[in-house]
């Protein structure tokens, strides 16, 4: 029932009310459980669970307890994989984890802010020290109907913040500047600090800024981004350049964001949650040194913005040798029509289907096809679900994990 009413155009607007009562009555249940923590909270497109797990990892690396809550997992020492299909959880789930991570003894909590969660009142009542914007590019607007709206909504976090941290190569920064008092840009082509001297590898990231000689473990141009965004609130927060070179460095990866897959086979593996069109060009932008053949495994989700598949179909026939398009969290939508959505993009690129563009929905066989059709040299990525550990489909959640499949599909290789 519920989903059929939430295919009504007026639904979410209908239901902001219960929303906002329901925000009420979890904060006063939890007795504002956040009002003595001192929170970052982290909103962009593209790049807020990296962000956040640096921050968290550089201030309890220099002895500050500190919380964590993002799509991954949240906790304070000792993590717990958040096993729900969703970034800024409802208001009840949120304040009673809030609770308990202030109970704790904890001083700060890094909070992943969903668009979602700051139309829904989620965050009602918590305080925002600092907030960090990672980007903004197409996605959720078979919620928010339009880009604007969209951009409008993460606006509410730094409507609240006392410190914002914008990402000046991203045109939004421009709209957020006008709502904070107080902030900082960064960037590598604009903004106060920029990001120089880059160096990308399949093994990570080194950069300097200022004084600073930042480098992470995790690859990609974005973690210029997101690396330097984590250093910027630790700079503000007070830390010492030690504290935040060291900070970055040992942290060794965030589930499910670029990870390499080793089961000693004789090309790479890499998991990723890639599922936006923007996250998609910019794993494929990271990886473009790659000599090999890149054989891509991609899918889509049920009622999530159906505009998006094509332009994801283009881009993973554009920058792939061989695309395998199969199924993600289908939920009550039909696979097949999903999938069609983004055959009709990779087609556009010359993709010929059944030669280089394969459709194989259930997932699990899709991954063995593209590990099997692998060479030497080859480069496998797994993209759009990355850390989930279920996939949902019309009869519900079902367990799955593609990092666990990757590995259990590797060693049967062998």
């Amino acid at each position: 029932m519920k989903e059929l009413l939430e295919k009504l155009p007026f639904y979410n607007n209908a239901v902001l009310p219960y929303h906002y009562l329901q925000a009420v009555a979890a904060k006063v249940k939890y007795k504002t459980p956040a009002k003595n923590l001192r929170v970052i909270g982290v909103t962009g497109t593209n790049g807020k669970t990296t962000t956040c797990f640096m921050i968290w990892h550089i201030l309890n690396n220099a002895g500050h307890k500190t919380g964590l809550m993002t799509t991954v997992a949240y906790g304070v020492k000792t993590l717990e994989p958040e096993l729900g299909h969703m970034t800024t959880v409802d208001a009840f789930t949120l304040n009673k984890r809030i609770r308990k991570i202030a109970d704790s003894g904890a001083e700060f909590l890094v909070l992943e802010v969903t668009s979602h969660a700051l139309s829904e009142f989620r965050t009602l009542g918590i305080p925002i020290e600092i907030a960090v914007f990672t980007n903004l590019t197409h996605e959720h607007l078979d919620y928010h109907k339009t880009i604007e709206n969209y951009r409008n909504a993460k606006g509410k976090l730094f409507k609240k913040a006392k410190y914002s941290v914008l990402n000046a190569d991203d045109p939004a920064t421009k709209y957020y500047e006008k709502l904070t008092d107080s902030y900082i840009t960064y960037g590598i082509k604009n903004g106060e600090k920029r990001a120089k001297n880059i160096k990308l590898s399949a093994a990570g990231v080194k950069y300097s800024y200022d004084d600073m000689n930042i480098e992470t473990k995790i690859p990609g141009e974005f973690n210029v981004y997101n690396s330097l965004a984590a250093s910027l609130v630790a700079e503000k927060l007070g830390l010492s350049k030690s504290e935040i070179e060291n900070g970055i460095k040992t942290l060794d990866s965030v589930e499910g964001r670029m990870n390499v897959i080793d089961e000693g086979q004789p090309f790479t593996v890499i998991v990723d949650y890639a599922h936006a069109p923007d996250a998609l060009e910019k794993v494929f932008e990271s990886v473009k040194g790659h000599k090999g053949r890149i054989i891509s495994v991609h899918g889509g989700a049920g009622r999530r913005d159906p505009s998006t598949r094509p332009i994801r179909g283009e881009i993973l026939g554009k920058y792939s040798d061989v695309v395998i398009i199969t199924e993600d969290d289908s939920r009550d939508e039909d696979p097949e029509k999903i999938a069609n959505g983004f055959i009709k993009g990779a087609l556009k690129t010359g993709k010929t289907l059944g030669k280089d563009l394969i459709k194989e929905l259930d997932r699990e066989k899709a991954i063995k096809i593209a590990l099997e059709t692998a060479k030497k040299g080859d480069l496998v990525l797994i993209l759009g679900k990355g850390h989930e550990k279920t996939i949902l489909r019309a009869d519900g959640p079902h367990p799955f994990e593609d990092i666990k499949v990757a590995k259990k599909l590797l060693k049967s290789l062998k």
